[in-house]
């Protein structure tokens, strides 16, 4: 980990908010490798996927406290953390609630929309859900701490793998009938995560002192997106097992990695 850490510095001059593009940029890559996946595996089963989303919500979850509230608690204190992870959390409700979108198994959310086809509501459903992985690993990087933010990327990163699936899949069944476009709404879904990423990173830069405010304002987003989300749509089909110990696995996978690299 420590060559990892030399070899990123040295590429971005130390720069954080550069570090935070490259990480955004990467977490992206991952997640259209994950939607690309549906061209050559066409038809994965229900209960893949929803153990697949499973391991993701574990990933997110450990995620949120390993490389997110307790850093943020270390470097601010209990409270600005609290305020972040409650500010967070409110955030995301509010744009459930009040932004038109539809998933997959939970249907339509926020306000009623007339305008707006329902592949476009899929889309903004993802893109909400994307919002805060962005964020995250920007802020992770916008924080200094480079051997967490590394972490939280690669966690993030690798949990976009099955997602990206996962919402290309989920795409065919709102309208998208062609592969090949399912991938491209895939692909498109994650691209959020560049630019929040970059804004996270710019935005603890330029103001250290709200930094455990962001730090936890980005994992209540994430936490609120596991249990509002992820969750729910993989307890309804049948397969609350599956999902439930692939929640276990990406708990223990993420856990390991922050023993192991830590």
């Amino acid at each position: 980990m420590d060559l990892v850490n030399l070899v990123f510095v040295k590429a971005t001059g130390g720069n954080t908010i550069l570090q935070g593009l490259i990480g955004g940029i990467t977490i992206t890559l991952m997640n259209a490798f994950g939607a690309l996946a549906v061209l050559f595996w066409r038809n994965p089963s229900e209960r893949f996927l929803d153990t697949a989303l499973g391991f993701a919500a574990g990933v997110m979850l450990t995620a949120s406290f390993t490389s997110l509230i307790l850093p943020g608690i270390e470097q601010g204190g209990f409270l600005p953390t609290f305020i972040g992870v409650l500010l967070g959390a409110i955030a995301l409700d509010l744009a459930d609630h009040l932004i038109p979108h539809t998933h997959a198994v939970l249907g339509h959310e926020g306000l009623i929309s007339s305008r707006l086809k329902a592949i476009w509501l899929f889309i903004i459903a993802i893109t909400i859900h994307n919002a805060p992985e962005g964020l995250a690993v920007g802020v992770g990087f916008g924080s200094g701490d480079l051997e967490n933010a590394l972490k939280l990327m690669l966690a993030i990163g690798i949990q976009n793998i099955p997602e990206g699936l996962a919402v290309s899949v989920s795409a065919l069944g709102v309208g998208m009938a062609a592969h090949f476009y399912a991938c491209l709404v895939g692909i498109r879904a994650g691209l959020i995560e560049i630019p929040l990423a970059l804004l996270g990173a710019w935005v603890v830069h330029i103001a250290k002192p709200i930094m455990p405010y962001a730090m936890g304002f980005a994992a209540g987003a994430m936490l609120y997106v596991i249990s509002d989300e992820i969750v729910p749509e993989t307890h309804r089909k049948g397969h609350e097992r599956w999902a439930t110990f692939g929640t276990i696995l990406g708990v223990l996978l993420m856990l390991y990695f922050d023993v192991a690299l830590g």
